[in-house]
């Protein structure tokens, strides 16, 4: 999940999904810039599962993904 979306961010768009009892155990993973203090535990508060800072190198995030896939 991007965390910075246009008229809906990505925190709000995974509380939504995470509501949803058919959605609820679908794992998202917050992709991000924001790598401060404090902003893993907000994206976990927001009900993400894991959180990616970007920049990405895409053999680490390929697996990382993966991990969270399982």
């Amino acid at each position: 999940m991007d965390v910075q979306l246009p008229g809906m961010n990505g925190l709000q768009a995974t509380k939504i999904i995470k509501e949803n009892s058919v959605n609820k155990d679908t794992p998202v993973v917050a992709l991000t810039a924001y790598a401060m203090k404090g902003d893993k535990e907000r994206m976990e508060e927001a009900g993400c599962d894991g959180y990616i800072t970007k920049p990405i190198e895409v053999k680490d995030f390929i697996t990382q993904v993966e991990n969270y896939l399982k």
